[in-house]
């Protein structure tokens, strides 16, 4: 390249980058101007591996407005997350480039995007990468877009390994892309947390078709803006308290991340009830409700959002001051890719890790969520191709599989994704001939892994060394320090136990929500599995549970109740506690009968019925035994296993009466054997259960 060439480049580059940022005088940081010149110049293939807040997206922005300005393509960028892609419209708007996204939230703007592609008016087009594996957008779209596209970005580039810590199916299909892209065509792929293993992984699948190696720059992961700091607060109330202490002496607005949806909406609301505005956030919620959550967030019209792991990658707000988390996650690469929203343009954000005494029982669900076992996926494939042409559904497979709706749909993706099965509609088929195998040596790997990640997690802040070293040795960064500012270098400022007082106003928090239970009025037919409506006359009441399994209010004490063999008595005064301010107004109490648990709820339902007033009855006994409901994992299972395993014994007395479980784990138990009590001449059924599931 000649002087002069190198020198119009650059200045173009300064150019784009100081309108990107609003300030005249930024400068690139290391490598981010060598990454986008062989983006722009050399049309290669490159890997960016920088610690959070660097400035990967500057990269790609800059790289599409050089690229658009010398008549190449637009830029497709595959990114995870809907919030991180509307933080990315935002910030390419601010460089001219004309920016859409298509995504689950917008099927009805996909034509019009398609229109605007063809007319070539189309800068940059962000997408999720599920619409990678839908064939929609497979069929119509992608190939209209690969004969196009001047650059495609991987954003997030470690959920392409199976390797990292937020592996994602869906982004195998960017192999697809790739064959798809004229060789000029060149491809970055950018992520902060991606350790020695996953970078060779990534490396290795974004490749050239000659195999070329890609250029990679990786820079030292560490943050100086962040001062780390960890905290064993085993009971929910105790982090409750330590919140609602020191939220408000924080400066600024944060993050308080937790490991379910339940416990942001829980923690939110505790919070707000003291004084700290907060407000939950989760995938759950509908995609108007987060922006505007995100919006608020921004303009600091609130103290915290209180997340689950959907914001996290990618959100972008310079002057968050402080991250929270109210549970550990998994993984101190999950960790310190969240902890990463915080002080990119503040120099100093305090991070403090809560750990909980549940920490470790949620952690395990996920990993061991990860992978199907071979049994139930060979029966999914042997279904599948005893179905020929016919294909099944998913409701189908789950009348003959024992695996839960989502747990199935991840078992199908990864199966379509590897070419064991395919879709078509909603129908799903096997693929003749398939040579696909069961890879039990890579799944045991990646479990053995996410093991070894728990174990780093637990060890984080307990084995005496400096926090973010042990952030940079867990990504293997190649020089990693000690930081001179985390608890562990200096001393701990948030140590003392947060006020007892507080902590008995978070407890009775805890136990003052019961959980309302809603009708079941769908139930699966016994030969078909289709959803059927269930009579008016076989359904019971809404109803409620005193506690949720594993939460801190109700739940330790029945757990000892559980253990003991007898509840005390404050369960009984609470259970009908539960029903007088409810207003539900009851003649008789009965009991779902427990193979496990004998007498136990009987002895309970005796004092809560004394308690109210009314009559205990034995009108229900188990005339079949089955497995335990909570081995069944999807609604035509754990129906069939209730179906015909209860007998209802005498003619229920006048006037509603309550059915007492002691846990709803599917809701089928109690649905059904209160909709036998109601076919035998229940005037009405209200569920009571210790605890819930869900």
């Amino acid at each position: 390249m000649t002087t002069a060439a190198r020198e119009t480049f650059e200045t173009g580059a300064f150019d784009r980058l100081r309108t990107l940022t609003g300030d005249p005088s930024t400068e690139f940081r290391p490598d981010q101007l060598e990454a986008i010149r062989d983006v722009v110049l050399d049309r290669s293939r490159v890997l960016c591996v920088q610690r959070t807040g660097w400035g990967k997206s500057a990269v790609y922005f800059v790289a599409t407005a050089l690229l658009r300005d010398a008549g190449a393509g637009p830029t497709l960028i595959v990114s995870p997350l809907l919030a991180l892609m509307r933080n990315q419209i935002v910030a390419a708007e601010r460089l001219g480039l004309r920016a859409h996204t298509i995504n689950s939230t917008n099927r009805g703007e996909w034509d019009r995007v398609r229109e605007l592609l063809a007319d070539g008016t189309v800068d940059l087009l962000l997408i999720s990468p599920e619409r990678l594996n839908n064939p929609r957008f497979r069929d119509d779209m992608l190939p209209l877009f690969a004969a196009s596209v001047g650059l495609l970005v991987i954003d997030e580039a470690h959920c392409i390994s199976d390797w990292g810590h937020d592996f994602r199916p869906d982004y195998r299909r960017v192999k697809d892309m790739l064959d798809a892209l004229a060789p000029e065509v060149a491809v970055l792929g950018t992520t902060a947390t991606a350790n020695d293993r996953v970078v060779g992984d990534v490396l290795e699948q974004l490749a050239g078709a000659n195999n070329e190696p890609l250029r990679s720059y990786r820079g030292p992961l560490a943050r100086t803006s962040l001062r780390l700091e960890t905290l064993d607060l085993p009971r929910p109330a105790e982090r409750l308290a330590w919140l609602v202490e020191h939220l408000p002496r924080l400066p600024g607005s944060g993050i308080v991340y937790t490991l379910t949806k339940r416990d942001a909406e829980q923690v939110a609301a505790f919070l707000t009830a003291n004084g700290v505005p907060a407000l939950a956030y989760s995938g759950e919620q509908d995609t108007e409700q987060r922006i505007a959550t995100e919006e608020r967030l921004l303009r600091n019209e609130i103290k915290a959002v209180v997340a689950t792991s959907a914001l996290g990658m990618g959100y972008d707000k310079a002057d968050l001051t402080f991250i929270v988390h109210f549970q550990a996650p998994g993984s101190v690469v999950a960790y310190y890719q969240q902890v990463g929203r915080a002080g990119r343009g503040v120099d100093h954000a305090d991070v403090i890790l809560l750990r909980g005494g549940e920490d470790r029982r949620i952690q395990d669900f996920f990993i061991e969520q990860a992978f199907p076992a071979r049994e139930r996926v060979r029966a999914v494939r042997d279904e599948l191709a005893a179905s020929g042409d016919e294909g099944r559904t998913t409701r189908d497979l789950m009348s003959v599989v024992n695996i839960g709706m989502g747990r199935i749909e991840s078992m199908l993706k990864i199966l379509d994704v590897e070419g064991a099965v395919t879709r078509a509609g909603n129908r799903w088929h096997a693929v003749p001939d398939s040579d696909w195998s069961y890879d039990s040596t890579r799944y045991e790997q990646v479990t053995a892994l996410r093991r070894a990640e728990q174990e780093a997690m637990a060890a984080y802040g307990a084995d005496g060394g400096c926090l973010m070293r042990a952030l940079q040795e867990e990504l293997d960064d190649p020089d990693p320090q000690d930081c001179g500012r985390c608890s562990v270098c200096t001393e701990a400022r948030f140590g003392n136990p947060p006020d007892a007082s507080l902590v008995e106003v978070a407890q009775r928090h805890l136990r003052s929500r019961p959980l309302e239970l809603e009708v079941r009025k769908m139930a699966p037919d016994a030969a078909t599995g289709a959803m059927r409506k269930i009579p008016e006359d076989a359904r019971t009441e809404p109803g409620w549970a005193l506690a949720r399994v594993g939460d801190g209010g109700w739940w330790p004490a029945i757990e000892r109740g559980l253990r003991a063999g007898r509840f005390d008595d404050e369960i009984a005064v609470a259970l009908a506690d539960v029903l007088r301010e409810a207003g539900t107004r009851v003649a008789w109490v009965t009991t779902v009968p427990s193979a496990r648990l004998g007498g136990v709820v009987p002895d309970l339902a005796e004092r809560v019925a004394a308690e109210l007033g009314v009559d205990h009855l034995g009108l229900v006994a188990r005339s079949v035994d089955r497995p335990p409901q909570r081995e069944m994992a999807n609604a035509f299972q754990q129906a069939a296993n209730v179906r015909g395993a209860f007998t209802v014994t005498a003619t229920p007395p006048a006037g509603a009466g309550v059915l007492l479980d002691d846990r709803r784990l599917s809701g089928w138990t109690i649905a059904m054997v209160g909709g036998q009590l109601r076919r035998a001449g229940a005037e009405a059924v209200v569920p009571l259960t210790l605890a819930t599931l869900m």
